[in-house]
C-alpha cells in the first residue's frame, strides 16, 4: 500500500508565499517522479509542477513558471513546492502524485501517476 500525503496549504494574501510538502511511502515504494496538480472549483485538473528522479529535471505549467519551484526534499520520496507571488487564480486544491514506473519525459502528465494524495487547500485572497 502506497500513501501520498500533502501538507502546507492555507490562506494567504495575493503576493504572498506558501510552501507545500509531499511525502510518498510504502514498504517497497520508490518514486521515479512526483508531481503537483491543481483543481479549482468548476475547472479541470491542471498540471502545476513535477520533479523527475530519472533525469534530475523539473517541469512547470505555464501559469506558474517563474513563480513556483518544485524540488526534491531531503527525505526519500518527498518533494516541496515553493509558491511565490501568489495570485487569486492560484486558489484550488493541490494534489501531489507519485509514479512508481519511469514516465520518461512525460512526467508532467497526470496519466503517468498511479498514486495520489487527498489534496490540500490553497486559498489566495485579493
Amino acid at each position: 500500500q502506497v500513501q501520498v500525503v500533502e501538507s502546507g496549504g492555507g490562506l494567504v494574501q495575493a503576493g504572498g508565499s506558501l510552501r507545500l510538502s509531499c511525502a510518498a511511502s510504502g514498504r517497497t515504494f520508490s518514486a521515479y517522479a512526483m508531481g503537483w496538480f491543481r483543481q479549482a472549483p468548476g475547472k479541470e485538473r491542471e498540471f502545476i509542477a513535477a520533479f523527475s528522479w530519472s533525469f534530475g529535471m523539473t517541469q512547470y505549467g505555464n501559469s506558474v513558471k517563474g513563480r513556483f519551484t518544485v524540488s526534491r526534499a531531503d527525505a526519500g520520496n518527498s518533494v516541496n513546492l515553493e509558491m511565490n507571488n501568489l495570485k487569486p487564480e492560484d486558489t484550488g486544491v493541490y494534489y501531489c502524485a507519485a509514479a512508481d514506473e519511469d514516465p520518461g519525459y512525460e512526467f508532467g502528465s497526470a496519466r503517468q501517476y498511479h498514486y495520489w494524495g487527498q489534496g490540500t487547500q490553497v486559498t489566495v485572497s485579493s
